[in-house]
């Protein structure tokens, strides 16, 4: 429960980026940006895995650009539905997802499973005997 509030405050986070950065979004108070995340937090788990199914050939044929597209439509969906929350145009949307995408990625390299701040170091090189790298 405890990563899913922290998750959930991630992606707010994340949408009060994407409001103070792209123009064309718009929100009128923190409640509705907190509600906004987690309609869209809903809407990516249940219908974005089934809508990408659905457009395997459009995604395979644009090298999967076209999964942008389907990030910005379902911001857009968030707009529609969220009272206080909107989106002027599809290409505010279309620059708004992939902004968000892109500061939920950042932030939740720092969150592990359990919701706890997890600071991840690559381990040294492993060197076999006489100092050399075993994987030469």
């Amino acid at each position: 429960m405890k990563g899913f509030l922290v998750r959930w405050f991630v992606h707010a986070l994340a949408l009060v980026v994407v409001v103070y950065t792209i123009r064309g979004i718009e929100v009128e108070s923190l409640f509705a940006t907190i509600v906004a995340a987690l309609v869209l937090g809903i809407i990516n788990t249940f219908f974005r895995p089934l809508i990408i199914v659905l457009t395997v050939p459009f995604s395979i044929a644009t090298f999967g650009g076209f999964i942008l597209v389907i990030n910005g439509f379902l911001l857009w969906l968030v707009s529609k539905i969220v009272k206080g929350f909107t989106i002027q145009s599809f290409w505010a949307a279309f620059w708004g997802a992939l902004v968000f995408s892109l500061v939920s990625y950042l932030l939740n390299l720092w969150i592990n499973q359990q919701g706890r701040l997890e600071i991840r170091i690559t381990p040294p090189p492993v060197f076999g005997p006489k100092g050399r790298s075993p994987h030469r």
